[in-house]
């Protein structure tokens, strides 16, 4: 296990010598935001559940923890993490599906991978050790700033423990088929949002829509009625490849964009194939695309454009560029957390 001393003392060493440094667990992540850069600082030792009270729905683990020791610690009391966060072959750590960010196909329906975070705890920029939050749902001293690290790409700080608040696994499950075009799709999601569904992941591609029903059996049963469409067998196949990304879609070009947008937008004029989640609004573009218009089509609606995979990182970054207002905002954090800029430099933004 790695001593959180000798981490300290090469967070200081550091900054002293304005040395910028690159977080890695297990490198799931390499791919995703600003090229990699600086000296590598290893946690792929710190790992280990810590502390799990099932009855509270809460868990805690270090940051190196594989994902899948996590999930198979919950299944064993019939919980699990409601986000989904992608396990990418199964190298992905908590603290770099914290750093990161990312959500699965449950997202839309029970909250994003932030939403759940209780409290972390962290190395900041001087090599001081902090913790944020509790592990207790009603304990939400400094909940915002935990909430802070989920996104950030590692650019505040070494995560070193993180507590998640869990949910109890559906008692059933059902996923139906609906033959239709992208149009009609986003219609249909949008209008089923607005009632009593028991509804967990929508996912549109190639004029087929697939709805995920999660809850209780007769819940579950109403919903198959009142919507029709075909029954999948052995669905939970299909939902962990758009979980992990592995359907052909998503390794078919280069490039891949990740438009994320209100759930109401209509179809984009965008070229190529594209696959659709969380009622409308996440869409997957594979293929080379002109950055700037797409983000400018995105603005229009509303939404964001970022570059999630390419094997050339373009000069202004992967993510969309931000405002004035929110990038002196960013600034401000990265000085009050990492004051040298040692962690991930460049990672989120080229200007942090």
């Amino acid at each position: 296990m790695t001593d959180l001393s000798s981490l300290q003392e090469q967070i200081r060493a550091a900054a002293a010598n304005r040395r910028p440094l690159r977080i890695r667990a297990g490198g799931s992540k390499d791919f995703y935001g600003g090229s990699l850069a600086g000296e590598l600082l290893d946690v792929s030792s710190l790992s280990g559940i810590t502390h799990c009270e099932p009855t509270e729905l809460v868990i805690s683990a270090r940051a190196g923890t594989l994902l899948s020791e996590l999930e198979s610690e919950l299944a064993a009391h019939h919980q699990m993490l409601a986000f989904e966060p992608p396990r990418f072959g199964g190298r992905a750590t908590l603290g770099g599906a914290v750093a990161s960010g990312l959500s699965g196909p449950r997202r839309a329906y029970c909250g994003a991978l932030r939403d759940f975070v209780l409290g972390v705890e962290v190395i900041d920029g001087r090599g001081e050790r902090l913790r944020f939050g509790g592990r207790v749902i009603k304990n939400v001293a400094g909940f915002d700033v935990s909430r802070l690290m989920a996104g950030s790409l590692g650019t505040l700080g070494l995560i070193t423990e993180v507590t998640l608040k869990t949910v109890p696994r559906p008692r059933a499950e059902l996923t139906l088929r609906f033959q239709m075009d992208q149009a009609k799709a986003l219609e249909s999601m949008t209008l089923w949002a607005t009632r009593p569904l028991p509804l967990s992941a929508t996912a549109w591609f190639d004029g087929l829509l697939s709805v995920r029903l999660s809850g209780a059996e007769s819940a579950v049963r109403a919903a198959r009625a009142s919507l029709g469409g075909d029954p999948v067998g052995g669905a939970e196949a299909y939902w962990d490849q758009v979980r992990e990304q592995q359907l052909a879609l998503f390794g078919a070009a280069g490039e891949l964009w990740r438009i994320s947008l209100p759930p109401h937008s209509p179809p984009l004029p965008v070229r190529g194939p594209m696959l659709i989640e969380w009622g409308g609004s996440l869409r997957w573009l594979p293929g080379q695309q002109d950055g700037n218009a797409l983000r400018e089509l995105a603005g229009r609606f509303g939404g964001h454009a970022a570059l999630y995979r390419a094997s050339v990182k373009p000069p202004e970054g992967p993510f969309q560029p931000l405002a004035p207002a929110m990038l002196a905002v960013h600034k401000r954090l990265k000085a009050a957390f990492d004051p040298h800029r040692i962690f991930n430099r460049g990672r989120l933004y080229p200007d942090l």
